[in-house]
């Protein structure tokens, strides 16, 4: 509050504000923790995946005794920044986001915040972003390196009230896809499964990412920097990259031609292959509202060892192995979605899911 350009006034902006954090991951927790502890009165945490102890040399929010028990990530999160800020209303859902479950969890919010590791859900929220007029804050992070970008959509192809933080249309800036059309192909990028990833740099770039949404909240866009950065510590570089010539475009296929492929499931696919380890994530076709799980999990009993928690159903099949010939195993949602363990392979997963859960 003693702050300038944000003050009690400030302040109270941040407490009537609700932010989803795309992933909680190692960005989701850094930010996740920054606008807990900074007052925002509402956090949507969305993530697919369960704690594992490799997760914890970067992901903060988490602890041993939450991979032991494989908790969802989302559920875990929320359990920490309950402790951290009684205050915040916090919205933890297990889901993959997708064309089928964005309009939900992203029509009231007043900002996103990505905290994602794949390019196909990041367009997706650059999708949603440009159609209903709410700020995104890119980010990514691999190995020694970092980018951070603010994104205002052109108001162009608006198509809802948009949220709290409001902008001119001279003040909009390039969405992603006016920077990169399409997403890179399967395997053209490094991910943390190939090359790693340290620490420190996610923590930079949750904290950039952290600014930005804390001065768009606070209606301080003007101040906002638009460049994008990009940060390599092997080389102990700090640039910042003026992206203003990129748009927004016209020749856009999102700002500039309205065509949300991503967001109306034209694009994408069934499977995903996850970072840094070998699963794969299959998620059916539909909402999953119907999905029966304790049938599925009494099913499952015959072919191996389950067990059902509150969340899911996790386990390893007894006739299934890995390439090294271990176990084969399955954390399995209750919205129908599936992680194997095991293997790399989406067409060996969906074979699996339809052999055991079915198609």
């Amino acid at each position: 509050m003693l702050l300038p350009g944000f003050g009690a006034e400030g302040q109270a902006r941040l407490a009537q504000s609700t932010v989803l954090v795309a992933g909680c991951g190692a960005l989701g927790c850094g930010i996740a923790d920054a606008l807990a502890r900074a007052g925002v009165g509402r956090l949507v945490l969305v993530d697919r995946d369960v704690v594992e102890l490799t997760n914890l040399q970067r992901q903060t929010l988490f602890d041993h005794a939450q991979a032991n028990a494989g908790l969802p990530k989302a559920v875990a999160a929320a359990e920490r920044l309950a402790l951290v800020n009684p205050e915040v209303a916090l919205q933890p859902e297990i889901v993959d986001l997708g064309s089928g479950t964005i309009d939900r969890l992203a029509g009231t919010v007043d900002a996103i915040a990505d905290g994602l590791d794949n390019f196909e859900t990041r367009y997706l929220l650059n999708d949603a972003a440009v159609r209903w007029g709410i700020p995104l804050v890119y980010g990514g992070a691999v190995g020694l390196t970092g980018m951070c970008l603010p994104i205002l959509p052109h108001p162009r192809h608006r198509r809802g009230p948009g949220g709290s933080v409001r902008w001119t249309e001279a003040e909009s800036s390039p969405c992603l896809r006016c920077l990169f059309p399409e997403p890179p192909p399967p395997g053209a990028s490094p991910t943390c499964d190939t090359v790693g990833v340290l620490g420190p740099v996610v923590a930079i770039v949750a904290a950039l990412q952290s600014a930005h949404l804390l001065k768009l909240l606070t209606g301080q866009h003007a101040t906002l920097d638009r460049r994008m950065a990009c940060i390599d510590l092997g080389d102990n570089e700090f640039r910042f990259m003026d992206v203003s010539s990129a748009g927004p475009s016209e020749e856009c296929p999102c700002c500039g031609l309205g065509e949300f492929s991503f967001l109306e499931g034209l694009a994408g696919g069934g499977t995903t292959t996850l970072c840094g380890r070998s699963a794969v994530q299959v998620t059916p076709a539909g909402d999953g509202a119907s999905f029966d799980l304790a049938a599925v999990a009494d099913r499952l009993q015959p072919h191996g060892r389950f067990e059902r928690t509150r969340f899911m159903v996790r386990g390893s099949f007894a006739q299934e192995r890995t390439a090294t010939g271990q176990p084969i195993s399955i954390s399995l949602f209750g919205d129908g979605r599936a992680i194997l363990h095991g293997i790399d392979e989406a067409e060996r997963a969906r074979a699996l899911y339809a052999r055991y859960i079915g198609s």
